[in-house]
């Protein structure tokens, strides 16, 4: 079978190379001309069936829609409407995603990936949640499905999008369904797979444990550092039975490639999502120079195109007790409502916790029936639910899921059928891998959202955010009269003592089942704290005297301590443009840390200590045009290769956030830790040998990259950034009618402008701050945005590619809320009318 999906693959790969080739003699100007034919339309008038009264939509000179309406109905309606107009192939690419029907539009390349989504079953647990929906909640669905249908009804093919020009290579047959309710739900599934964290890890330490002693584990899984801020000091909730644990991060996780050949695929569809981290700030009018508070948020994402985030306004005109919309910011094509932004009265903003609501249970099966398990001493029989893969141009494919009451077997789909020879943990003769998580239990995160995008005051807003249950979000709050605030919301499991989440259990001893969820009065929140100031960075909300287990695996609090570093230390009462400099602040931190030994270790080659010589004085801050910031970074890339590559072959291969750098920062107190020694080589090196052997390194590679000229040097020509089309990147020569870039850019992994690169493809940015957004409180006209390429989905469109020299040099664009302003603004009015 895999031998006929490998000729398949080539024949269509040949096919794929044979038309790109004709494209690329006949391209542009066909390929333009075809993208021209689903450029929406703007202007004029559209009737449509299902609206209440007329709708005005003004597009402004980005194309953001600013959308007013007489009904609620109307604006959902508008939006979805809107969505579709921009957007819809990547709303049709994520529905597929969200629901394990990939194979439907891509055909048998995304079989297993397919496989291992049916098993976590996003769209069983989805349509259980439509079932539970209260009545509002289903009518902002079902009016905003109504305005993506009204647009399916008179477009097909190329008429939505380029994509669907290219489609009938792999899918000749292929016509989008309606667009259901069903459809964004299932996108609450996607985004929280891609913002957990601890399944991983659990998997990684298992694995670890067969090759390192603890005391290296230890070492590869540090506490959360001492001298780092954590979000809400003091908090202390109410006092419970449950166990006091030490904080610990996994930012080094995957360290081996787990199921590198069932998941390369769904790595490729979630990268654009990587839940890598975010920041966030409010600031009180006693700090700043208007006397009012700004609320700053840029959350950080796998890089795409076009971008995850679409930007709208939704206002109800008038605003009524009836229809109390009054809302701008971002939101999701797919999906109603705004996620970050701001109202007529509060804005608010969002990070990722990383709590750990994820639990591998070695489950214990039966030798004669593998469809039972055993739980305390009984055998029981395991859920079965058949599922069906359609696939296009092929079969359907029956596949299998059971399901245990701590949730599905997921041994063979996540690619972990050696786990009992592998991992150094003891497993039994017969037994299968079951993971338990919060998101495979019905809530519903968009409920919150649409409450919070109505909510008037502080108490909406907590109120509001107890439905956010999964991905738990730090969210972070400021309104017009000059509060700021914090909750972190969530479904947060009470594990028993002794059970700290950070280990693959058994499950079929009873001892490791959750006991509930902490209450909500008791998460973490902060309302006008006496610093003037809420920060949150992915950083550990609270400290040891919490007496909760929230997560082992915040990020390590680097960017959060230079956001406070800065805060803390501004030269004077804090206006916009030190919130922009703020976000756009370079600072690499563990310089601080590696350079005073570096500049001390005694060198053999002249050349290398004229080079050396650069980042004396050097400010750590990695610019675009930097030559020290160059040389820095080749000589980490090496440090860390040197390190670890002896140890852990994979390390390599995996992200370098906060997590290496804090590994690294601990062994540099220690300069004859066995991590620095070489175990190729005969000798015991210390810290300084390696650090000798880095630094050249790295210098004969920069001089290769860049040139012998330290002039010629610059952090921003390595460090670059492609935004790559999520499906058609992957085709030759298609991709370029898709695909924009290289962007240079500043910035690095666990800095505040965080453009993050893995070593995998060194310096090549794959994920960054997916947007930027600044509130000014006081004055809501005032407010700044950035989006990171365009807020068309349409290639060659005036807006497909035209903010990323905006967002890579920190730059702004009003975020328009006055109608007037819009209305002078704007480069286009369509009004839809019943």
């Amino acid at each position: 079978m895999l031998r006929k999906i490998g000729r398949i693959l080539l024949i269509v790969l040949a096919v794929l190379i044979l038309i790109g080739v004709v494209l690329a003699l006949a391209a542009p100007p066909w390929v333009r001309r075809t993208s021209e034919k689903s450029f929406p339309q703007t202007d004029g008038e559209i009737r449509l069936a299902g609206l209440d009264s007329p709708v005005d939509i003004y597009r402004d000179s980005y194309g953001v829609p600013h959308i007013y309406g007489v009904t609620q109905h109307d604006l959902f309606f508008a939006q979805g409407y809107v969505h579709a107009q921009d957007r819809f192939w990547q709303m049709d690419f994520w529905r597929h995603q969200g629901a394990g029907r990939l194979s439907e539009l891509l055909g048998e390349a995304t079989v297993d990936t397919d496989k291992f989504l049916r098993t976590l079953g996003w769209e069983r647990i989805s349509k259980e949640e439509l079932e539970l929906l209260d009545a509002p909640s289903r009518a902002i669905l079902e009016a905003y499905t109504e305005g993506v249908n009204a647009y399916l009804a008179d477009y097909r093919g190329t008429t939505l999008a380029l994509e669907y020009a290219f489609l009938p290579i792999i899918n000749s047959d292929y016509e989008p369904a309606p667009w259901t309710m069903l459809n964004s739900l299932t996108w609450a599934k996607a985004m929280a797979w891609d913002l957990r964290r601890n399944l991983d890890v659990e998997i990684d330490r298992a694995l670890l444990a067969k090759s390192l002693s603890p005391e290296k584990i230890a070492d590869l899984f540090p506490p959360y550092p001492a001298d780092h801020p954590v979000i809400v000091p003091g908090f202390s909730g109410e006092q419970s039975s449950a166990s006091r644990f030490t904080f610990y991060i996994s930012d080094v996780t995957p360290l081996f490639e787990v199921a590198q050949t069932q998941l390369s695929t769904l790595a490729t569809f979630t990268d654009g999502l990587a839940g890598i981290g975010s920041n966030s700030w409010a600031v009180s009018g006693d700090l700043t120079v208007t006397g009012t508070a700004i609320l700053a948020n840029d959350p950080h994402l796998g890089s795409q195109m076009p971008s995850i985030w679409y930007e709208v306004g939704l206002h109800c005109a008038p605003k009524t007790d009836d229809c109390n919309l009054d809302v701008a910011g971002f939101s999701f094509a797919g999906v109603p409502g705004v996620i970050i932004g701001h109202n007529d009265r509060i804005a608010w903003g969002m990070t990722n916790v990383g709590p750990d609501v994820m639990d591998l249970y070695i489950e214990k099966v039966n030798p004669e029936n593998e469809n039972q398990y055993e739980f305390q001493g009984q055998w029981r029989d395991m859920q079965i639910v058949a599922e069906q893969i359609q696939v296009a141009g092929g079969e359907t494919i029956e596949h299998t899921v059971r399901l245990t009451h701590h949730g599905p077997i997921i041994t063979a789909d996540y690619g972990l059928e050696t786990f009992a020879e592998d991992a150094g943990v003891e497993v039994p003769e017969h037994y299968a891998l079951a993971v338990r998580w919060t998101a495979l239990e019905p809530t519903c995160v968009f409920c919150s959202i649409w409450k919070i995008n109505s909510a008037q005051n502080w108490d909406d807003f907590r109120a509001a955010a107890q439905e956010f249950v999964v991905p738990a979000q730090n969210l972070l709050y400021a309104d017009v009269e000059g509060n700021i605030g914090y909750q972190m919301p969530g479904n947060i499991p009470i594990r028993v003592p002794g059970h700290d989440g950070m280990d693959a259990v058994p499950g079929w001893t009873g001892e490791y089942e959750w006991q509930g969820f902490i209450p909500f009065d008791e998460l973490p929140f902060s309302f006008n704290p006496p610093s003037g100031y809420i920060a949150t960075a992915n950083n550990a909300v609270v400290g040891l005297d919490y007496p909760y287990l929230i997560s082992y695996q915040w990020s390590y609090g680097y960017r959060a301590q230079r956001i406070v570093d800065m805060l803390e230390g501004a030269p004077g009462l804090i206006d916009f443009a030190y919130i922009q400099q703020m976000q756009g602040d370079n600072k690499e931190l563990l310089a601080d840390d590696l350079l005073p030994v570096l500049m001390q270790i005694p060198l053999d080659d002249p050349a290398l200590e004229e080079a050396r010589r650069l980042l004396s004085g050097w400010d750590g801050q990695m610019d675009m045009d930097s030559a020290p910031a160059a040389l820095y970074i080749t000589f980490w890339r090496n440090l860390l290769e040197l390190t670890f590559s002896d140890d852990l072959p994979e390390f390599y291969s995996v992200g370098v956030e906060s997590g290496a750098k804090e590994i690294i920062r601990n062994l540099v107190a220690q300069p004859n830790s066995a991590w620095w020694d070489d175990k190729i080589t005969p000798e015991v090196e210390s810290r300084d040998q390696l650090f000798a052997a880095a630094f050249a390194a790295g210098y004969e590679e920069i001089r290769k990259l860049q040139g012998k000229d330290p002039a010629d040097w610059a952090w921003g020509e390595l460090h670059t950034i492609t935004f790559e089309n999520q499906v058609m990147s992957s085709f030759p020569f298609i991709a370029n009618a898709f695909n924009r870039g290289p962007y240079s850019t500043a910035g690095g992994s666990a800095i505040v402008n965080a453009t993050g690169w893995d070593a995998a493809v060194p310096y090549v940015v794959n994920w960054l701050p997916s947007m930027r957004m600044i509130v000014d409180l006081g004055d809501l006209t005032n407010s700044l945005v950035v989006n990171t390429t365009g807020q068309s989905g349409h290639p060659y469109h005036p807006h497909y590619i035209d903010q990323p020299d905006l967002w890579r040099n920190i730059q702004y664009r009003s975020m328009l809320w006055a109608r007037a302003d819009v209305e002078a603004d704007a480069e286009g009015h369509l009004e839809l009318v019943p």
